[in-house]
């Protein structure tokens, strides 16, 4: 009965002598040959991106990496303090934290510049953009990728991705919508706010051709390395146990 049994995958298969991944050798065609960024790209995708491609893709997992101490890294730091035996505890439990405020945006702008897309007909960017504001005003509903809590004026990875973009050839009908938005929302919203940098990211993504269900997942991706990078500069220079006696020793009790 279990040689009737298939399982077919394009990913990772092996034997007692060799280990294939989509469809290559991994240790005599891909190791040492092949970047990380490219991989994951590659794994997802299902097809080997280009040159430009990975360039784009690297540098949207180098924007979304670490951004301080918000709450995905205090997140991770403090469940290293309570759980130093368990990194993959306090790994986790900073990518848990990966939703609609924080991370999720790259997913949330890049399904909602696709819907805004597919419901589209021509390419007056301009005009679509000011009709999508319009609609999400009429609802309720905030824009994706409009707004920053930091950064007021200009979020700085929002140009750079823009230019990688434009010098790659990506620069498509998803970065172009999301441009059109930044400079029609005033009109609705009567007041201007910057894009954001995982708004944008979100956007490139997508003009790449990747999944808009899975855009969280390259999200949660780079930020797995930078909370790596929390975690080992928490074991370096400790701040986790000054963040809980802060809020401990200054909790009051109301009924």
């Amino acid at each position: 009965m279990a040689d009737e049994l298939s399982f077919p995958t394009g990913l990772g298969t092996s034997d007692a002598d060799t280990i294939s991944l989509l469809g290559q050798d991994l240790a005599a065609d891909l190791m040492g040959k092949v970047g990380f960024g490219e991989l994951a790209f590659w794994l997802v995708a299902g097809r080997r991106p280009s040159a430009g491609e990975v360039r784009l893709f690297e540098a949207v997992l180098v924007a979304l990496a670490d951004h301080g101490f918000t709450p995905t890294a205090i997140a991770a730091r403090l469940t290293y303090l309570s759980a130093p035996d368990s990194l993959q505890g306090a790994l986790a439990a900073g990518l848990l934290g990966g939703g609609s405020r924080f991370l999720g945006v790259t997913e949330d702008c890049g399904r909602f510049l696709a819907a805004v897309l597919a419901s589209a007909g021509g390419d007056d960017f301009d005009a679509i953009a000011l009709d999508a504001v319009t609609k999400a005003k009429a609802e309720k509903r905030f824009v994706p990728g409009l707004g920053h809590p930091v950064h007021k004026i200009e979020d700085p990875r929002t140009p750079v991705l823009i230019r990688i973009a434009t010098e790659e050839g990506i620069y498509g009908p998803h970065l172009r919508l999301f441009e059109a938005i930044g400079r029609v929302h005033p009109q609705v919203l009567n007041r201007k706010l910057p894009l954001n940098g995982a708004g944008v990211c979100g956007a490139a993504l997508a003009d790449l051709g990747l999944p808009v269900e899975m855009l969280r997942g390259f999200a949660l991706l780079a930020r797995a390395a930078g909370l790596l990078g929390q975690i080992a500069e928490e074991r370096r220079r400790p701040i986790a146990n000054q963040i809980y006696l802060t809020v401990d020793r200054n909790a009051v009790y109301e009924a």
